[in-house]
């Protein structure tokens, strides 16, 4: 069963393929093989598929479990820890700041702003 839908796979991959890219985009046709290393190829890049769109692979059930610890740490720390920690964090992270400072304008300048 399972290489009869193997072969079907590569064989619709195949037609798909030799109706459509040489039209589209100029390309060659494919062989039977070459549709199924492409059939493959997908796979390996995209997934296995298991249980389809709704699948959330294999960190799925643990999406949020980095933010739940960091919480939990937060909240377990002493305000003076808390302080220290972020101050770490803006001095390892912070060199990106200056990528979206943005120049404040006063109040008079934004008025002569045509919108």
């Amino acid at each position: 069963m399972v290489v009869i839908f193997i072969a079907v796979g590569g064989y619709v991959v195949m037609s798909l393929w030799n109706l459509l890219m040489p039209v589209v985009f100029h390309l060659g046709v494919i062989t039977f093989w070459q549709a199924l290393g492409l059939l493959v190829l997908a796979k390996i890049i995209f997934g296995f598929g298991r249980g389809g769109w709704g699948y959330r692979g294999h960190w799925g059930h643990r999406r949020y479990y980095w933010k739940e610890q960091m919480e939990e740490r937060l909240k377990n720390m002493t305000p003076e820890e808390r302080d220290k920690f972020r101050e770490e964090w803006r001095r390892r992270c912070g060199r990106w700041k200056h990528y979206f400072h943005f120049k404040r304008q006063n109040k008079k300048e934004a008025s002569r702003l045509p919108f």
